[in-house]
């Protein structure tokens, strides 16, 4: 790669267009540092093209203006000046870059038409290069092609613009206002895509929009449920609204395959990955990053699968998903992305590096952000041979200051574990045995709030068993671990805070011999299912961690998938299509009271509807839970006057199943009657419609089934 110039550079060399063009030296051309137009690549292959399905219009042209005239032996040395500086913003389309010439002289006229793949690159041309200063007298003037049209009626005395009245678009949190406190939830099913309310009063989901073919693949809700994201083969799509769900924005991406929001929904993550022509080669990666609401691409990321596989796989093509993971919490300020031996990381006030370089770690296999604070979390594994120990590091970002290292020995595996606000770090530390023939399980907790960042060392009471899951409380101080081995492992709680609220972690209970092998904590906390999916066949214990025991045990058979719903007051397991068979979703109260159940064949999506977090105060919320009696009271009124309506309803199903039988019957009787003097003709005019009228008589009759002869001798 070529060394990059400075803006000093290029603008002293693009001074010499009229007089020295051709001593020009095109290939030492690239955009100068800080320059980044907001997309640099990682690769430096940027001119191959890619596959893309376009838009009809011109909204993929600009044309530049002010550029310099020149003879035409110069045409092509301009035309490469030009075609360097603009190739690096997005691929030019073949035959893409017009350059006219006066028919008289066949010097150029000053301007050029630049034709991209898609309307987003030529967009992004035209924000970062208006104003481009080639030298102190060419400085570019860049328009969209489908404003020429515009310019040309512009009247020659100014007018006041008309003032239009101000119209509201649609309210996107509307949803979050229902009189009933219902939560929304979307299922995919067939071709089918369906958004309803989760009716539990009524016991079925009430439709709030339905749409067939509406995706090609699957839908996603944003962090903050203010979104639902669908994908296509010309890229992703966002929607929003309570009931309307109006197409948003689009966000052009040919053949994506995997989108990621940020979460605080200002950026959307798109993946795209192309066979490659040489089977020896690896999977050609495509990874945009859109501005949500504009639908601009901030920046773009291109090159092999093995460049975003590092650190794990789990996405397409062995590329681990999501490459770039979020920090900062909800304000989205940073995204990072593991590499070779470093970790980027990167701001979304430039998209560029921070301090413009990595984080040089060497050997890093796996990090994690803080869910709440700019804090990452770096696993090191061992080198040469157990010399270097392994070490999880806790890395200050921006200022890269490492707040707290452990140094592990003997690891054979490691498991990055963050609390939900940010308070505990659990590292899960598989270790090997002095012989190396078999490992055992412990785990150091970081205790981060706290002044110097102290960890603890938990181990099990039996270091053999196998650590099947692990799981955080939400918001809360506790955790559970289902270890030892299949059919019937054990199931533990552990709580962070001694009798002091502070202190050493402590062991709450363990639920022997449990059919599990998951864990589902409610969002609010207090609440876990420990459920046996898979090999398990469905199993579900509904547990009450407050009080330490179980509230119910129940089973869905099959399923697949275990989702409370956003406010902790139910819960949905759902067999998809993995299985042929008992498709469909039940709903349970957080008690594990089944409340409905719903059949779909070829099911293959349920996801509830995000909540933004409460605007109240800590303060008010303790407030609304210390008087809970007085606000439910309304509820209670509704539930029963709701209870009343079903039983109502019920008493009227009833009777009129009553009616229905009884109305059948009367009819039967009729067309018997009529058909009476019928049946009595067929009968040789025995009337017989009686039982008595009957004679039952016994009948004996012999059948001769076979003979056979035998010729007996008396000798």
């Amino acid at each position: 790669m070529a060394d990059v110039m400075s803006m000093e550079d290029i603008q002293a060399t693009a001074a010499r267009l009229n007089v020295d063009l051709d001593s020009l030296d095109l290939d030492s051309i690239r955009l100068p540092a800080g320059e980044t137009f907001g997309i640099i690549s990682d690769d430096d292959d940027l001119k191959k093209e890619e596959d893309f399905e376009f838009e009809e219009g011109f909204g993929n042209i600009i044309v530049v203006d002010n550029l310099p005239v020149v003879p035409r032996e110069k045409f092509e040395k301009l035309e490469g000046v030009v075609r360097k500086i603009y190739s690096q913003i997005g691929v030019i389309k073949e035959d893409g870059l017009w350059m006219p010439t006066d028919p008289d002289t066949g010097k150029t006229q000053g301007y050029c038409f630049i034709e991209y793949n898609t309307p987003q690159e030529a967009d992004l041309a035209k924000e970062k290069t208006h104003g481009y200063k080639l030298d102190r007298s060419h400085i570019f003037s860049v328009n969209m092609f489908d404003e020429i049209e515009k310019f040309l009626k512009v009247p020659e005395e100014w007018a006041p613009p008309e003032s239009k009245p101000y119209t509201p678009g649609e309210n996107l949190q509307k949803w979050l206002m229902d009189e009933k406190a219902r939560d929304q939830f979307v299922i995919r099913a067939g071709s089918d895509t369906e958004v309803l309310w989760n009716d539990a009063r009524q016991s079925k989901p009430e439709l709030v929009y339905k749409r067939s073919y509406w995706t090609e693949s699957f839908v996603q809700w944003s962090p903050l449920g203010t979104y639902l994201a669908t994908v296509h083969r010309q890229g992703a799509a966002v929607w929003g609204g309570a009931t309307t769900f109006n197409r948003l924005m689009r966000y052009q991406h040919s053949q994506v395959k995997l989108i990621d929001f940020s979460p605080g929904e200002r950026f959307l993550v798109t993946y795209s990955s192309q066979e490659p022509s040489n089977p020896r080669d690896t999977h050609r990666v495509v990874i945009n990053i859109f501005d949500v609401r504009s639908g601009k691409v901030m920046r773009d990321f291109k090159g092999s699968a093995d460049e975003f596989a590092i650190g794990g796989t789990g996405g397409v093509s062995g590329v681990s998903w999501p490459v770039f993971r979020w920090g900062g919490g909800r304000e989205d300020k940073y995204f990072a992305r593991i590499g070779k031996n470093a970790v980027s990381v990167y701001e979304t006030e430039t998209f560029g590096l921070i301090d413009k370089k990595s984080i040089k770690v060497e050997n890093v296999i796996d990090f994690s952000w803080s869910p709440t604070d700019s804090i990452l979390a770096l696993f090191v594994p061992e080198l040469g041979g157990g010399n270097q120990p392994a070490r999880v590091s806790l890395v200050q970002i921006p200022s890269k200051q490492e707040l707290r290292q452990k140094n592990l020995f003997s690891v054979s595996d490691c498991k990055l574990y963050w609390q939900s606000n940010g308070e505990y770090l659990a590292v899960k530390v598989d270790r090997y045995t002095k012989t190396k023939k078999s490992t055992y399980t412990g785990f150091e907790l970081f205790r981060i709030k706290e002044r110097d960042i102290p960890i603890e060392v938990l181990e099990l009471e039996n270091k053999n068993d196998k650590i099947i899951a692990f799981a955080w409380e939400p918001k809360g101080h506790r955790f559970a671990v289902i270890h030892g081995d299949n059919p019937r492992p054990d199931v533990s709680f552990y709580s962070m805070r001694s009798g002091t609220n502070t202190g050493r972690v402590s062991k709450l209970t363990t639920l022997k011999g449990k059919q599990a092998n998951a864990l589902f904590w409610s969002p609010g906390g207090r609440f876990i299912i420990l459920a046996g999916l898979k090999g398990f066949n469905g199993q579900l214990e509904f547990y009450n961690v407050d009080e330490l025991e179980t509230m119910a045990q129940a089973e869905h058979f099959m399923a697949t998938d275990v989702e409370w719903d956003p406010t902790g007051r139910y819960c949905v397991t759902a067999v998809t299509s993995v299985h042929e068979m008992e498709n469909g979703f039940n709903v349970w109260s957080f008690n594990g009271k089944l409340l409905y159940r719903i059949l779909k064949d070829h099911f293959f999506q349920f996801l509830w509807r995000p909540r933004p977090p409460s605007l109240l105060t800590g303060e008010k919320e303790e407030e609304i839970a210390k008087n809970l009696k007085k606000y439910s009271k309304k509820y209670e009124a509704e539930d029963q006057d709701v209870s009343m309506l079903l039983s109502e309803q019920d008493r009227e199903k009833r009777k009129a199943l009553k009616e229905e039988w009884a109305r059948w019957i009367s009819e039967w009787k009729r067309l018997h009657e009529e058909e009476k003097l019928e049946r009595q003709k067929l009968r040789d005019g025995e009337a017989s419609d009686e039982e008595e009228e009957y004679e039952a008589k016994d009948v004996e009759v012999e059948e001769l089934l076979d003979v056979s002869e035998e010729v007996i001798s008396f000798d």
